[in-house]
């Protein structure tokens, strides 16, 4: 069966991960420990965040878990401040966060759409912050449908998502391929019977991705040629 929808992880598959999480989770740690050199310790260890470089760390629960499971790991530390108030503070935090592409999504999209694809974007991020960056660099239009991990379907691993957004393109699961930087995206695209691509601009490596992939590209700007060869 012809490809005929992708559906786009957000961070570290559109935009580049550390460039953005990086410096965001910085700040973060900041407003939240202040002057409190043990407390920046103790969030930074277990949100797996290196401050000394200011690198999200892979396995790190930033990388791609949904903004309640990092409220939960900051809720640990600051008890007093409830889990949803941490949430919905890091939603409206999130949304300023610096945005750098990885490559330029409007030529991307436009390759896409004259082989006569639906585009969509599903991240665990929420579906607010989600908008809010695609807008930040005039790219929210360039795709059918946006959805985040609080948009009502679930989040991945989980296929629910995935099968909600071809539904919504009305393009059968087996012809929409799942294109991400983590086993989570990976996971939930064979969960919904579609094919898989991942890319290396996250933080997983090649080898931990592959079996998981049926193709494996240095960054989404090769998909269209990836998916022009699968449809011939």
């Amino acid at each position: 069966m012809n490809i005929r929808g992708v559906i786009f992880d957000k961070d570290g598959t559109l935009f580049d991960f550390q460039s953005t999480w990086g410096i965001w989770t910085a700040q973060i740690l900041a407003r939240i420990a202040g002057s409190d050199g043990v407390l920046l310790g103790q969030l930074a260890r277990s949100l797996g965040y290196d401050t000394k470089t200011r690198r999200v760390q892979p396995g790190s629960v930033i990388v791609a878990g949904t903004p309640m499971q990092i409220a939960a790991v900051i809720h640990d530390h600051i008890p007093g401040m409830g889990q949803s108030q941490i949430c919905g503070w890091l939603n409206g935090e999130a949304e300023t966060a610096p945005q750098v592409l990885v490559t330029d999504l409007h030529r991307l999209t436009a390759e896409l759409r004259r082989i006569d694809l639906g585009l969509c974007v599903m991240t665990n991020d929420a579906e607010g912050p989600a908008r809010a960056h695609l807008a930040s660099v005039q790219a929210l239009d360039l795709f059918d449908f946006v959805m985040g991990s609080d948009s009502g379907f679930g989040a991945k691993p989980q296929a629910a998502p995935l099968l909600a957004l071809a539904d919504k393109m009305d393009i059968p699961a087996a012809a929409c391929v799942m294109v991400g930087d983590s086993t989570h995206d990976l996971r939930a695209g064979r969960a919904a019977g579609m094919r898989t691509v991942a890319v290396l601009t996250g933080l997983a490596e090649a080898a931990e991705l592959t079996p998981l992939a049926d193709a494996v590209l240095p960054d989404v700007s090769h998909l269209p040629a990836w998916i022009s060869a699968q449809n011939r």
